[in-house]
């Protein structure tokens, strides 16, 4: 018995300075562990954030640059008639875009969705317009056409696709 009491005077303190040892070797790697996971979502946020943000500004551009007012100015040439009009701005619609299509892998899929019914809605404002005017009056009558349609609309979708750009931008600025 004297033996055995002998053997547990020794051998509990060991096992006593192991398990202290091994709590406190295992509080320490998972404090590296969390430590070396937030240095490698700092690192993934700090390269990615600028893409996102650079996303939110093109597609905040791409809704001002398809507003029917800025495609009038833009595209609208002295001596064309409304058809020649409606192809052009159908034409710089499709070519805004085909330039910013590549935006939708940095925002939510949401947001795509709301871009694409604005363009959709640009889209069919300039083919609705067109049928009510004749196809070869002058491109300032179905230019005024179409402002006085616009006019008419309380809320237009691209002013609401742009207000998701500018409130999805926000949440990650946050």
């Amino acid at each position: 018995m004297e033996v055995f009491l002998e053997i547990l005077k020794l051998t509990l303190p060991s096992f006593a300075v192991v398990a202290v040892v091994y709590f406190m070797l295992r509080e320490y790697f998972e404090s590296e562990h969390k430590r070396a996971m937030m240095e490698l979502q700092f690192k993934h946020t700090s390269t990615t954030l600028p893409i996102k943000i650079g996303a939110y500004e093109r597609l905040s551009m791409f809704c001002e640059r398809i507003s029917i007012p800025a495609l009038i100015l833009r595209v609208r040439a002295e001596g064309t008639n409304a058809a020649q009009l409606r192809m052009a701005l159908m034409i710089a619609v499709q070519q805004e875009f085909e330039h910013n299509i590549t935006q939708q892998v940095y925002v939510s899929d949401n947001l795509w969705k709301i871009i694409k019914i604005a363009r959709d809605d640009v889209q069919n404002t300039i083919n609705h317009v067109y049928q009510s005017i004749d196809p070869d009056a002058d491109s300032k009558v179905f230019a005024q056409a179409l402002f006085d349609f616009l006019n008419t609309k309380d809320v237009l979708p691209l002013h609401k696709a742009l207000e998701a750009v500018k409130k999805e931008a926000s949440l990650i600025l946050q």
